[in-house]
């Protein structure tokens, strides 16, 4: 599904898609795409396709991620930046199958290599280009200001998004391992059977009520009186 809706998205957006590319290549010399590398599922990395928004070669000379006024961005990268259009692209990576349209948000390996053993959970499905935690910091830029950013990026920032996309039913999302949380999930759900007619469960409820009563009554009925026979009802309270 999530393949069919990416070759959908890529036919229908192929106009904006050609006048972004157009803008760029007008604007500042280099690719139209910038392929940086990611942490995919199950800790593969692949290539993330993005339109690029920073100078060529600059994206080697600092931080793998940006902060307001980060000088490495271009002009026409900034605008893409904001509305969120350099990430299209990434439908090709669903497309190519490293990524779903709903999942945790693929990671610089530099990054990845500060999880805990619970935020590596995340990798057990694949990425998404969209998740709780891209929305909720969708800013993110805004928030990482100061002299070390970068450090607050990696203990701050970036610990609540893995909280947030931790909290998704990760077994549900595409490409997600049954067993992705626990082995029970892998097994087929028994068929379920139609209710019976509402009088047909009377006689059940009746029937039940009598086996539950015939099973308490009859251990003590039919002991003889000693030590190892199951208490009489009312036993317990008269021992007290």
């Amino acid at each position: 599904m999530c393949v069919v809706a990416a070759a959908v998205g890529l036919m229908l957006l192929s106009p904006l898609f050609c006048w972004i590319a157009l803008w760029i290549k007008l604007t500042s010399p280099g690719p139209v795409f910038y392929r940086a590398v990611r942490v995919g599922q199950d800790g593969r990395p692949f290539r993330l396709y993005k339109f690029r928004s920073m100078i060529v070669g600059t994206d080697r000379q600092g931080p793998g991620i940006t902060a307001t006024g980060d000088p490495r961005i271009t002009r026409v990268g900034r605008f893409l930046r904001r509305a969120k259009l350099d990430e299209l692209p990434q439908l090709i990576n669903v497309l190519l199958g490293d990524m779903s349209l709903v999942g945790p948000r693929p990671e610089d390996p530099r990054y990845v290599a500060f999880y805990t053993p619970e935020q590596r959970r995340v990798l057990s499905v694949r990425p998404g280009i969209t998740s709780p935690a891209s929305l909720a910091y969708r800013h993110e830029e805004q928030l990482l200001a100061g002299e070390d950013w970068e450090t607050h990026y990696r203990t701050r920032v970036l610990p609540a998004k893995l909280a947030l996309d931790l909290a998704l039913d990760l077994p549900s999302l595409p490409g997600a391992p049954c067993s992705a949380t626990s082995p029970s999930s892998c097994a087929p759900s028994p068929p379920s059977s139609p209710d019976p007619p509402s009088s047909i469960r009377n006689q059940q409820s009746r029937i039940l009520d009598l086996a539950v009563t015939a099973s308490t009554v009859t251990p003590w009925l039919t002991c003889p009186v000693s030590p190892s026979c199951p208490r009489r009802p009312g036993d317990a309270a008269r021992a007290g």
